[in-house]
């Protein structure tokens, strides 16, 4: 029997995920708003029974055994810990948290109730474009990983800003590109190639101060731009660039992927490849999207590669919650593909490293934070927090 799912939060990325879920079977049992004014008019929209604007209202329902965190950031932390401690199977979208502080609460909570599965909303992980990416280059299409020498990723796209002033407008509470593309750019690399990065450099811009509808006082403080580079532990350089300033002319990623022996490229959902000795002929279509996405929602609100990437994920949560993989205690098994809180620590981390890599204008190194034992329990049976150096 599946779960019964708690929703947190009321934006465009609810609306587009409620409809999926349902379609798999997943009943809708509470919905959670920063107002009850926003709650009200969300739950009536998407048809959910029980709507508030309290946290515990939803967490101690007990028809609600997965939760959704899908909003601000600043209460990602909060919400999932305390889920956890409570028995309920945690989905959390990116990023987790404001902070790697923020993470590491959720990755010590995770690994204290292992039972339950706790996953962050790294979506294009389960494209079948990157999956197929993925095996090819592991199974030596580019030769050995580490004769890859390099990752270039571009993403163009319009605004990711409401109509009114609110959490995607400030840096700080979360907002702008770097933290909401450029989460998914970060895990992506990792899940590909296996390595994280060591040290980054990037610059980050944000060029749209107001707009017609944000305007007066307030200014938005979001990045609309940002370009960085990674150096993985295996020597593999990573270029990104992330403009939100095409406007109008719809979203369009591309993944490149080169090595001794060749490339890869994702184009939107479709991968293309070529070898060196084949120079002379046109790129060989890999794997060509023509898998009719099945989701009944618009998908104009979240580009398509993201969505189908979701819709993927939810199936494979589906499958998690299948009554012989419960009684055989296989439950995590079908979601092992998907982003661990450890992997949100670790992008926290990255994010921290490129924004301070943008104001100090020099190489930065990733540093991630760990909890360790006192080593000396006699005197203090705390943790220490140390940082750890990815070199």
């Amino acid at each position: 029997m599946l779960p019964g799912i708690g929703v947190f939060g009321t934006g465009a990325v609810v609306k587009v995920l409620v409809p999926v879920l349902r379609e798999k079977g997943f009943k809708i049992e509470a919905l959670w708003g920063r107002t009850l004014q926003e709650a009200h008019d969300t739950s009536k929209e998407l048809q959910i029974p029980f709507y508030t604007n309290k946290i515990d209202d939803v967490l101690l329902r007990k028809d609600v055994d997965l939760i959704f965190i899908l909003c601000a950031p600043v209460l990602h932390a909060q919400i999932a810990v305390k889920a956890l401690g409570i028995g309920k199977h945690v989905v959390c979208d990116k990023p987790a948290g404001l902070s790697q502080s923020e993470a590491l609460k959720m990755v010590c909570a995770a690994q204290y109730y292992p039972s339950l599965i706790s996953i962050v909303n790294h979506s294009l992980r389960f494209l079948p474009a990157f999956s197929q990416m993925r095996r090819a280059i592991h199974e030596g299409y580019l030769g050995s990983i580490n004769e890859i020498s390099l990752i270039d990723i571009r993403v163009q796209m319009g605004s990711l800003l409401n109509d009114c002033f609110d959490w995607l407008c400030d840096e700080t509470m979360g907002g702008g590109t770097l933290t909401l593309v450029g989460s998914h750019v970060i895990d992506l690399v990792t899940y590909l190639v296996g390595h994280k990065a060591v040290r980054v450099h990037g610059i980050i811009r944000a060029f749209t101060k107001t707009t017609n509808k944000i305007k007066g006082i307030r200014n938005i403080s979001a990045p609309d731009f940002c370009s960085f580079q990674m150096e993985l532990a295996n020597g593999t350089l990573v270029t990104a660039t992330l403009n939100n300033h095409v406007a109008g002319s719809g979203f369009h990623q591309e993944v490149l992927v080169c090595g001794k022996s060749g490339h890869l490229a994702v184009r939107g959902g479709d991968l293309f490849g070529r070898k060196h000795n084949d120079i002379k002929s046109a790129e060989e279509v890999l794997y060509l999207d023509v898998e009719d996405l099945q989701c009944p929602t618009p998908v104009s609100v979240i580009p398509r590669p993201y969505i189908k990437g979701l819709c993927k994920m939810i199936r494979a949560l589906r499958e998690a919650f299948l009554p012989v993989r419960e009684q055989a205690g296989w439950v995590k098994e079908p979601v092992q593909l998907a982003a661990t809180f450890e992997d949100g620590l670790y992008v926290q981390a990255v994010l921290e490293a490129v924004k301070k890599s943008s104001q100090n204008r020099e190489w930065t190194i990733v540093s991630i934070l760990k909890e360790q034992p006192d080593p000396n329990p006699l005197l203090s049976a705390a943790v220490r927090r140390t940082t750890i150096s990815l070199t």
